[in-house]
């Protein structure tokens, strides 16, 4: 059980950040704890934050430059012991066979479905056994 569920967030584009805080809120599903999301906005920064820390997802927009979060998915899953589940923000659906490529677990398309990415966030992190305290 955990009290909150931590979230790394990574994209060079602060507004692009900012929607998807606001898309997934404080809490993506009632059976699962509030959600705590963590920004960068470059590389290192993802790979100090998760050498640094735990989480439970990484959200990486694979628009970012100059590295792309494809490119940062499948360096994490390369290089990052027990990597979190990976979501990735894309702009053409046909990129799916290089998120798959990446390592990531899921995609998400650009432009950012307020319903459609937190659904996908709560199923990622009930996948990763993240539960809300009884």
């Amino acid at each position: 059980m955990t009290a909150t569920a931590k979230v790394l967030l990574y994209s060079d584009d602060r507004v692009v950040r900012e929607q998807v805080r606001l898309a997934l809120g404080k809490r993506v599903a009632s059976d699962l704890p509030e959600i705590e999301v963590f920004d960068t906005a470059t590389q290192a920064a993802v790979i100090k934050a998760l050498e640094s820390s735990s989480y439970d997802l990484c959200i990486l927009d694979g628009e970012a430059v100059p590295a792309g979060g494809m490119g940062v998915a499948k360096q994490l899953k390369d290089e990052i012991p027990h990597c979190p589940l990976i979501l990735l923000l894309v702009a053409r659906p046909q990129d799916a066979w290089l998120a798959a490529w990446s390592g990531a677990e899921a995609i998400v398309g650009y432009p950012l479905d307020p319903v459609r990415l937190p659904e996908v966030v709560a199923d990622l992190l009930r996948h990763a056994g993240v539960a809300a305290e009884a």
